[in-house]
């Protein structure tokens, strides 16, 4: 057995339960799921492979993922409580039903990944690349997003009550039935994103690029807080041009 390329799925069920720390194994395609079933210590992973491997169920709490690559891999229902994904891509990851829970993503490309039923409970994203994620049907609360960018994603009825955001980029995002009330934006951009049924009462939108926003979404927006400069544009959504007087 090549301990750095197992060959098969048994060859990397007897690396697994050998070693918890693992760096530069290629699991690619490799149906994982007996090897990760029982829980044990946490593992370590730096630089491994799990493109397109079967991860369904696989007990993850507490592990380490550094600079790993999981495109494509299918974590449906797998334990992640507590674990760290550090760099490292996960485009197209499949995570439904997976507990997330106090999970911490640095630095990440999640493109097109797919949380539907997942626990996001204190599950936190800090600068990763979400765009076309879908989170939508995603469970749990205390969720935090720093400096992300989720262009494209699938965020709708996500509650962001609260929260102050940093740096979030929701160009053309679904934001349909989202909770912003009393929240901060800070340094987002929300330029052709869905509103609808979304609520922003007592949000501070002053840090925030709106972009265009269409007459339609205007309602959206009742309560919030904004600038004079965003007062200017969304007023002359109506045709109406506000010339600042004389003194």
């Amino acid at each position: 057995m090549s301990i750095q390329n197992p060959g098969n799925d048994a060859d990397a069920h007897d690396l697994l339960s050998d070693r918890r720390d693992l760096s530069g194994v290629d699991f690619a395609g490799l149906d994982l799921r007996r090897a990760l079933a029982r829980p044990g210590a946490p593992y370590t992973f730096h630089d491994c492979s799990f493109d397109g491997a079967d991860l369904r169920g696989a007990q993850l709490a507490e592990a380490a993922f550094t600079e790993c690559r999981l495109d494509r891999a299918d974590l449906g229902g797998a334990m992640l409580e507590q674990a760290r994904f550090e760099r490292g891509s996960a485009s197209f990851l499949k995570a439904g039903r997976a507990d997330v829970t106090d999970a911490l993503f640095t630095g990440v490309d999640l493109a097109n990944s797919h949380w539907a039923s997942a626990l996001l409970a204190g599950t936190r994203f800090e600068e990763c690349r979400l765009v076309g994620a879908r989170l939508s049907a995603a469970r749990g609360i205390g969720y935090v997003f720093v400096r992300c960018h989720l262009g494209l994603a699938d965020v709708a009825g996500l509650d962001f009550r609260g929260q102050t955001l940093d740096g979030l980029n929701f160009t053309e995002a679904d934001l349909s039935g989202g909770d912003f009330r009393d929240a901060v934006l800070d340094g987002c951009r929300l330029a052709g994103a869905e509103l609808r049924s979304a609520r922003f009462a007592g949000a501070d939108l002053r840090g925030a690029d709106l972009g265009e926003v269409a007459v339609d979404d205007l309602p959206v927006l009742r309560g919030a807080v904004v600038s004079e400069r965003q007062a200017a544009a969304l007023v002359a959504v109506f045709g109406i041009q506000v010339v600042p007087l004389n003194r």
